[in-house]
């Protein structure tokens, strides 16, 4: 599980982002802490992404500061991705490789261990325990964005989460696996932050919430 005994903090003070030629949007502040979760919503192109990109230290915001425990994003280098899980809008999962391997790979990716019975338990848990040996090219959208999402449930221990439409191309029982893994999470003291149309109800301790212009 997380963390819970420690203290976390994210925050962005006067934060902007600039496409081109284009102000994405500007003047943004927020504070999230242990427990908390940010809802980010707005219009297609409002920059819903780009601010998750900015949080995840992909993208330099025009302006403003991003902070993560009281120091710059840019300073903290390997030490912040150590602490991040980051799903973004795309599955990341590679059509050559079965169902088993995708999950395995991205899980060292995110640098942690997971022997063949954790990996089999986060499998079942988002119903794709009978495809372990399927390769991806045949799997269905939902059934790739659910082996997307399966890396949550080993990834408990980072603190912060960053999820990019978490609850697109899932069925009921999949929205209610990922919102009962986000609210578990957050109940042991983590943070996270996502971009959803969907109002999916979390319980949690803290919620804020971003509305992008279009």
């Amino acid at each position: 599980m997380t963390r819970h005994h420690e203290r976390f903090a994210l925050e962005a003070r006067g934060l902007a982002c600039t496409r081109g030629d284009r102000t994405v949007f500007t003047g943004l502040d927020f504070e999230l802490s242990n427990g908390g979760l940010l809802r980010i919503s707005g219009p297609n192109g409002s920059g819903k992404t780009s601010l998750l990109r900015l949080l995840c230290g992909l993208l330099s915001p025009s302006q403003g500061a991003i902070e993560w425990n009281g120091e710059p994003l840019a300073s903290l280098g390997e030490d912040y991705h150590g602490d991040l899980a980051y799903v973004g809008h795309l599955n990341g999962v590679k059509d050559e490789l079965d169902v088993e391997e995708n999950l395995a790979h991205a899980v060292k990716f995110a640098g942690l261990e997971a022997d063949a019975g954790d990996l089999a338990a986060a499998l079942q848990e988002f119903a794709l325990g009978d495809f372990v040996r399927l390769q991806c090219k045949f799997l269905s959208q939902g059934q790739k964005r659910r082996l997307a999402l399966a890396r949550l449930r080993l990834c408990m221990a980072k603190a912060l989460w960053v999820l990019d439409e978490p609850f697109v191309a899932l069925d009921g029982a999949g929205v209610e696996v990922v919102r009962t893994l986000i609210e578990q999470h957050l109940a042991g003291g983590g943070l996270a932050v996502l971009t959803t149309h969907q109002e999916v109800p979390i319980n949690c301790a803290d919620t804020r919430r971003i509305e992008l212009a279009a």
